[in-house]
């Protein structure tokens, strides 16, 4: 009122009193002010009514990727698999060379296959044919007629040249479950007892697991015993070489590895292996490599530590100060959970996911201290220990960690992910025991599809708001970009594939911008399929279920077409890939 009375100048001796044209000059001056400061601030758009302020600024992401350059290129085989020793004792290795089991192996090609696990330290190689005889009789009539079908179906499979493959009847598969459930138990007890028998691989075992590698288009990595010891705890070799000589015989394109695991020996056994005699170890392998002259050249990955704890850490360090120059990449292995998990809702929480990137901090550390550059694989990763857990780690649910893992693992530069376990007894693989594919199976399936080696940066707006003191914000939005894989002919050169991880429990929109902007985008966005929700078996793509055609034939992998400048939907708890089709990326074009 005061502001008002010396604009109109009124004498001082007069009181300040408004008539009807100085009514309407102040409503102008005051309406002049309002626009002033409303031009000078930046615009916000009135909360809609029920809302908290804010809320539509953290609803809407904001999402651009470099494509100058990319900051990570790599390994073809970046995501790879794994097969467990335990499928010899089970009898499941006998069935590898079914047509079903190749084709999805296939699907996951290029890609390494390494043949290891808790049980290598209890692999013996003996240069036998027979198979009856380290098989031992069967308890019943029709467990023997079985154990005859498989020797019939051998005889079969060696008259095949190339790739051999077979049909096993469905009585032999049905038979062979009942096998594999009750091995199953004895494995779970030597688990739990920290008592393991041996393992005898014979060439014929051989045979098949490199067949099955080779059809499928897989470079095997065979894990060797290094609990196989001398009196003075140095390794004992004896079997090592009869099997380099037995594979070198057969021109087996084999890469090689020693042991599992070497810290958790004192545990498992009782008795250890320190850092020092294991670098011996290694370096004794690889001139026993070199003096085998089709293995010369052979690679040879190591030492596949444990989670990186303290007692890992250090047996880590050690092995590369004596023995860094000896491998090609540097494994390592990581499980998220304990078998104590129950709940579906446990595999989403972002405390759990945010554990690798902690552990990769750690090993990448005591590599880059004593070999700069050397590559880092995770030798072996799986949602949980002890096999997994039922109903849950074979689930949807366990997608998340999955995927978030390989995102995670990209980001930081890991080189190759080796997936435990591709087929076997438990709860932690990629295909079920009746030969069908898992949820975790058609996520890596995509993957492959979608996802090339070159790694690009990406740039967010409106993900995160800022915490309180004392709290930490984690994301529940998880966001990663890489080039298209050039394999995937649907798409040239120049072409981005963006892959979100969404555990929130509402939908959130993501708007692309910046070099993104009205671009054409391809979505395949997956998501469980029936009323089991989180802890559902099967998945389906943009609505339709995912299931195998038949034996040798995957379903049509269809993606759905986004208008150019569409805003991206993502669904709760969901995980979407999103192809960038015409945006022309300079990183990716070369």
């Amino acid at each position: 009122r005061l502001a008002l009375c010396a604009l109109e100048k009124m004498p001082k001796s007069s009181p300040c009193v408004f008539p009807w044209s100085s009514l309407w000059l102040a409503s102008l001056i005051i309406l002049m002010v309002q626009s002033a400061l409303s031009s000078s601030s930046t615009y916000q758009r009135p909360a809609v009514a029920g809302k908290r302020h804010g809320f539509l600024e953290r609803t809407l992401v904001l999402l651009d990727v470099n494509t100058r350059s990319s900051i990570r290129v790599l390994s073809e085989n970046f995501l790879s698999l794994q097969l467990d020793p335990s499928i010899i004792r089970d009898g499941w290795l006998d069935f590898l060379s079914s047509k079903r089991l190749v084709t999805l192996a296939r699907g996951l090609s290029p890609a390494f296959l390494r043949f290891g696990g808790k049980r290598t330290d209890f692999l013996q190689f003996n240069n036998q044919k027979n198979l009856a005889k380290f098989r031992g009789p069967g308890p019943d009539y029709y467990l023997k007629n079985y154990e005859d079908d498989i020797v019939r179906s051998d005889i079969a499979l060696d008259k095949q040249k190339g790739c051999k493959l077979a049909n096993h009847p469905d009585i032999m598969l049905e038979l062979q479950r009942e096998k594999a459930a009750t091995t199953q138990l004895v494995l779970l007890k030597e688990q739990l007892s920290n008592i393991y028998s041996n393992i005898t691989i014979t060439a014929r075992s051989l045979d098949k697991l490199y067949n099955f590698a080779d059809c499928a288009g897989l470079h095997l990595i065979l894990g060797l015993n290094a609990l196989h010891r001398n009196p003075d705890n140095s390794w004992n070799t004896s079997s090592t070489l009869s099997l380099l000589k037995y594979s070198a015989g057969k021109k087996y394109n084999i890469s090689w590895e020693l042991g599992n695991e070497p810290n958790a020996y004192r545990s498992m056994v009782g008795r250890a292996v320190n850092s020092t005699q294991l670098a011996q170890d290694y370096t004794k392998l690889r001139t026993l490599l070199q003096s085998v002259r089709f293995y010369h050249r052979a690679h040879l990955f190591g030492p596949n530590a444990g989670r990186p704890r303290k007692n890992a850490i250090l047996l880590l360090d050690g092995f590369m100060k004596n023995a860094g120059s000896a491998v090609d990449a540097v494994t390592w292995q990581h499980y998220y959970m304990d078998g104590r998990i129950n709940k579906a809702e446990d595999f989403l929480k972002t405390r759990l996911l945010d554990t690798l990137a902690e552990q990769i901090s750690k090993v990448t550390k005591v590599v880059n201290t004593h070999t700069p550059g050397k590559k880092v694989w995770l030798g072996g990763l799986g949602p949980a220990w002890a096999s997994g857990i039922s109903n849950l780690s074979d689930t949807y649910a366990a997608g998340f960690l999955w995927v978030n893992t390989l995102g995670m693992a990209a980001l930081h530069g890991i080189d190759v992910v080796l997936r435990h376990s591709f087929f076997d007894y438990g709860y932690t693989h990629l295909v079920d025991q009746h030969f069908n594919p898992l949820p975790d199976y058609w996520f890596s399936l995509v993957f492959k599809r979608l996802v090339g080696p070159k790694v690009l940066a990406v740039r967010v707006a409106g993900l995160q708001r800022k915490p309180k003191p004392g709290r930490v914000i984690r994301d529940k939005l998880r966001i990663y970009a890489h080039c298209t894989s050039y394999h995937n002919h649907n798409y040239v050169r120049g072409s981005i594939t963006i892959y979100i991880i969404n555990l929130h429990r509402s939908r959130k929109k993501i708007k692309l911008a910046g070099t993104l902007r009205n671009k054409t985008v391809h979505q395949y966005l997956l998501q469980p399929h029936g009323t089991d929700g989180l802890r559902a078996r099967h998945v389906q793509l943009n609505g339709e279920k995912l299931v195998m055609m038949n034996n040798e034939t995957f379903p049509e992998l269809k993606p759905k077409t986004l208008r150019a400048g569409r805003t991206i939907a993502m669904p709760p708890m969901t995980i979407g890939f999103y192809v960038i089709k015409n945006i022309n990326a300079y990183a990716c074009r070369r």
